[in-house]
């Protein structure tokens, strides 16, 4: 922790479907947890005012717009330079943040991350990491990126990937040796497009290789299982795989509800027995517990939460925040991509 030097985290308070109540909640249940930490919340200042309970940290500012959730990404920071989500990445641009957090338009968040807050030198294409419940293996959870920032990739970009994903495994997660899988439609090598078969040979034999504990190719139906730490994958696939699984979940749950209640007495009964374990099983593929996703490869982090997020939710994300900024991650990617700018640019193609 710095000596007598306070975190900033801007939070755009207007962005979500439950702002601004679900984020004024969250921030002051994190700022009972975070001593060292002070929140600048931009928004409309007569809908979040009413809201704190406790003024303490938190510094409001007024924000006239708002960019709302189904607005072009880039036509909404440019028209609204006044909106909560632009302001609160241009403190982050300026030095008067050290972090930034929206549960808004998630474009419009990947745009003002790369373009206000900025991309790391000799990063091509900054990505969305977000972490999953592992069901199996060593660790409880792992980390997934590209999940939606990029929907084409090159070889090169992918493998990039293993190594910011490795990062934030190795210094949020506390991971040590984290293994990188790559998303593929086979566990073979020789399985997958070109760009795939491509970056599988850039993981294992790239120049900064002895970084990376490369395991191969993972498939889409067993990375709850546990078998990689840090699961790469292009754009559109990570994106597509993310909402299939998501969805599985809540369906499942949903049928295994639905069967206790429209079922006779005895399943009602043994649905009451059940229901601590149900408990469990729901918490454990909360995403949510884990924070929000990262736009990892710029120079501040850049988090976003569900649109649908509580206040729970919007706390969680802030410990993440913190644990960020608090093991410096950001400093310590961009010295490893400074010396090893030569080594990542010899696998470009």
């Amino acid at each position: 922790m710095r000596e007598s030097i306070m975190y900033k985290i801007a939070v755009d308070a207007m962005g979500g479907d439950n702002a601004p109540e679900a984020i004024v909640a969250g921030i002051e249940q994190a700022r009972d947890k975070m001593p060292d930490t002070e929140f600048l919340l931009f928004g409309q200042l007569d809908k979040v005012k009413p809201l704190v309970k406790n003024a303490e940290r938190l510094t409001l500012i007024q924000s006239d717009e708002v960019v709302e959730m189904g607005e072009e990404p880039v036509k909404a920071i440019r028209r609204k330079k006044q909106s909560s989500l632009v302001m609160a990445a241009q403190a982050v641009k300026d030095g008067e943040a050290d972090a930034i957090f929206s549960a808004g338009n998630t474009g419009a968040l990947l745009a003002v991350g790369i373009f206000t807050v900025g991309r790391i030198r000799g990063i091509d294409r900054p990505a969305l990491l977000t972490v999953l419940p592992a069901l199996d293996g060593p660790h409880e959870a792992f980390a997934m990126m590209d999940v939606g920032a990029n929907a084409e990739n090159r070889p090169r970009h992918l493998y990039q990937y293993g190594i910011l994903g490795s990062f934030y495994a190795k210094e949020v997660l506390g991971f040590d040796n984290p293994r990188v899988g790559l998303l593929n439609n086979g566990t073979e090598e020789d399985k997958g497009d070109p760009i795939h078969k491509e970056a599988h040979q850039l993981l294992k034999h790239g120049a900064v290789q002895s970084y990376l504990n490369f395991v191969g190719n993972v498939e889409s139906r067993d990375i709850l299982q546990g078998p990689a730490d840090v699961v790469v994958a292009d754009g559109f696939s990570g994106n597509a795989a993310l909402k299939a699984t998501e969805g599985t979940a809540l369906a499942m749950l949903r049928l295994i509800k639905h069967a206790i209640l429209d079922g006779n007495v005895k399943t009602k009964l043994a649905g009451l027995m059940l229901k601590p374990a149900m408990k469990d099983i729901q918490s454990r593929l909360d995403y949510s517990q884990h924070g929000g996703a990262v736009v990892i490869g710029v120079k501040a982090p850049v988090v976003k939460t569900h649109g649908s997020a509580g206040p729970s939710a919007v706390a969680n994300t802030m410990v993440q925040i913190h644990t960020m900024l608090e093991t410096d991650l950001v400093a310590k990617t961009e010295a490893f991509v400074a010396e090893h700018k030569t080594d990542l640019s010899k696998s470009a193609k």
